[in-house]
């Protein structure tokens, strides 16, 4: 390994698992001190057997780096933790509820108590509530995009009042966000509604961000993978399956040297970027732009604009392809 991020310390949200615990352990092969994050729930965000105990431990600063007794088996984010010590490497774990204002706190805070320091935010958990959209509870909405979306926000801001406080104090920071969209965020996603609204969101946070924090030494970037994770490997089964030989293109360590580079130093000058990411491709999404206009410097009836409306789209390229219609 290069050791690209050596002496960094990275926080991964989710990475007990899936594509956040490949991550984490990219992260640490490449020199970086790792704080993991998860809170050990199952796929729907439901408790689950190696999750916590109670909803009053979710944010406490108590479950940061508390390792697990013999007799209990270890959480997801402490396997993980386990797992990058076994190479060498150093890391603590984090259990606490990001998607709440005093977990994302705590797990700022895990960092600076650990190392003294932060430098990279991957903001990666998440999980699904699918239904169609006449299906769709509220509770769901809601569920998913306070895990995804406000499961963002929340750690992006509070490791961003640090950096702040960082640059006005003379020490401007080199440092990173790296936030998780997905490709039903681009193009939307026949049964995840609640998803592709969230990942969608995710996106303009991502741009936001990198606009407002680039005077502190923060540079904001998202990534849309494709890989085998607990989320895709039911849902798309036939596509997300291991081959029995060759390259595994679905292998969720196939998206991680990105995320390691957008982490590390070498990145400068790469902000406010979307990134799709699937096997051995990466692709720099280019997002909304203007297509063909017409202006008739007056206003339009309504027959007038439809039928402009018309010759427009005429002209201009189609649309990507909803996933699953």
């Amino acid at each position: 390994m290069s050791g690209i991020c050596a002496g960094r310390v990275v926080v991964v949200t989710g990475a007990g698992r899936g594509l956040g615990r490949a991550h984490a352990l990219a992260f640490a092969a490449e020199g970086a001190r790792v704080v993991v994050n998860d809170l050990g729930v199952g796929l729907d965000g439901a408790p689950g057997a190696d999750g916590p105990a109670s909803p009053a431990t979710l944010a406490s600063p108590a479950t940061l780096a508390t390792p697990a007794s013999p007799a209990t088996p270890a959480s997801p984010a402490e396997a993980v933790v386990d797992e990058i010590r076994a190479a060498g490497g150093e890391a603590v774990a984090h259990g606490g509820d990001i998607a709440t204002d005093a977990g994302a706190e705590s797990l700022v805070a895990a960092a600076l108590d650990a190392y003294g320091r932060l430098d990279t935010l991957v903001n990666n958990a998440g999980f699904l509530r699918d239904r169609m959209l006449v299906n769709l509870a509220e509770d769901d909405w809601d569920a998913v995009m306070r895990v995804h979306l406000k499961g963002h926000f929340l750690p992006l801001r509070h490791a961003a009042a640090h950096w702040r406080a960082e640059a006005k104090a003379g020490r401007t920071p080199v440092a990173r966000i790296v936030n998780t969209s997905s490709g039903a965020g681009l193009l939307g996603s026949v049964g995840q509604g609640n998803y592709s609204a969230a990942k969608a969101g995710i996106i303009g946070l991502t741009l936001v961000a990198a606009a407002e924090l680039a005077r502190y030494g923060v540079q904001v970037n998202a990534i849309a993978p494709a890989a085998r994770t607990r989320m895709t490997e039911h849902a798309f089964a036939a596509t997300m399956a291991a081959p029995d030989t060759g390259f595994d293109a679905m292998a969720p360590g196939n998206v991680s040297p990105l995320v390691v580079w957008l982490g590390s130093a070498a990145s400068a000058g790469v902000t406010g970027r979307v990134f799709e990411t699937e096997g051995g491709r990466i692709t720099v999404m280019e997002g909304w732009r203007p297509g063909p206009t017409a202006d008739k410097g007056a206003r339009w009836t309504p027959a007038e604009a439809g039928e402009t409306a018309l010759k427009l789209l005429a002209e201009a390229a189609a649309p990507g392809a909803v996933h699953g219609a």
